[in-house]
């Protein structure tokens, strides 16, 4: 079973909005820091956003002030709410997590045990 699942991928015009989510399957347990990468057609796969064990949220330079990360901790459901979206946010955003309640490389790919298998954002421009 995948660990986690994302939802609300959809294709958008450029100045838009769109709301993400992420859900922790019910045998994944004591999810505390996640995030959202992204990939790109052609590109290497990006760190987005991530939230820590005691609600701390981190940004990448290009989402800053355009997105927002947020996690219900009863359930364990992550959310990415994404606004002015640019041609450049068409990827496919991916949510990871750990056990940890902090991460000290948090930008890092390499920082997650939990992969969803991802939900695919058009912007057309």
């Amino acid at each position: 079973q995948v660990p986690l699942v994302e939802s609300g991928g959809d294709s958008v015009q450029a100045g838009g909005s769109l709301r993400l989510s992420c859900a922790a399957s019910r045998d994944t347990y004591s999810v505390y820091c996640m995030a959202w990468f992204r990939q790109g057609p052609g590109k290497e796969r990006e760190w987005v956003a991530s939230i820590s064990g005691d609600g701390s949220t981190y940004y990448g330079d290009s989402v800053k002030g355009r997105f927002t990360i947020s996690k219900d901790n009863a359930k364990t459901t992550l959310a990415l709410e994404m606004s002015s979206l640019k041609s450049e946010d068409s990827a496919m955003y991916y949510c990871a997590g750990n056990s940890r309640m902090f991460t000290k490389d948090i930008d890092a790919e390499t920082s997650y045990d939990y992969w969803g298998q991802g939900t695919q954002v058009t912007v057309s421009a």
